[in-house]
């Protein structure tokens, strides 16, 4: 069994000028599926790895110090999870992950401000996460295809710092495309329902 390109969670044209459709149609369906296709293609000659899930995979291909398959398949996890974490409605915490980011870092526009900075700042590609570590609050980035699956934390939300991101749309100017989506588009119904420690599951596939 092959790993597939999920569907996005919305329309193409449903964020207007934040994310446009053109970047979409290249991110998810290029970029995303390159990464599907290839970890599809690498997987044929591992039949040790036959039936495993997207995260037994993403694990064992880092264990086996197999990089091409490992950033293949990470990035296929990361994008999954990425998408969810988009909402083309504003949307603001509430509840239990309000208290949370109150407790940690005093207020929302805090934490905004201080994951705006750690994306802004990752140098080169990678990804900006807001973590749960051992019941709390984190924030920090990862390089490349680096997951939270091999760190032990727990992905409440993640922003994509690649060129491929943002690139169409705001051409060389990362912190524009920072703010406008965490300003404007994050599913934060997401972040918090990630409370509960399932967030990896909700971007893995079964083998």
């Amino acid at each position: 069994m092959s790993f597939s390109l999920p569907d996005l969670p919305f329309a193409k044209d449903a964020f207007g000028d934040v994310i446009s459709a053109e970047t979409f149609e290249f991110h998810h369906g290029k970029h995303h599926k390159a990464y599907v296709d290839k970890t599809n293609e690498l997987l044929a000659n591992e039949a040790k790895l036959a039936g495993a899930s997207l995260c037994q995979v993403i694990v064992a291909a880092k264990d086996r110090g197999n990089q091409m398959l490992f950033n293949n398949a990470a990035q296929i996890w990361n994008h999954s999870f990425y998408w969810q974490c988009l909402s083309p409605e504003e949307q603001s915490p509430s509840g239990k992950l309000k208290k949370m980011i109150a407790d940690e870092f005093g207020d929302h526009e805090t934490m905004i401000q201080q994951l705006a900075d750690e994306a802004v700042k990752h140098f080169a590609s990678g990804w900006a996460w807001l973590v749960q570590d051992k019941g709390v609050l984190k924030i920090t980035s990862l390089h490349d295809a680096d997951t939270p699956i091999l760190h032990g934390i727990e992905p409440l939300l993640t922003i994509d710092v690649w060129e491929h991101a943002y690139y169409i749309d705001y051409r060389n100017k990362r912190p524009d495309y920072i703010n406008a989506l965490l300003n404007k588009a994050v599913n934060w119904e997401f972040v918090a329902q990630n409370l509960d420690g399932k967030g990896t599951a909700r971007a893995d596939q079964a083998g």
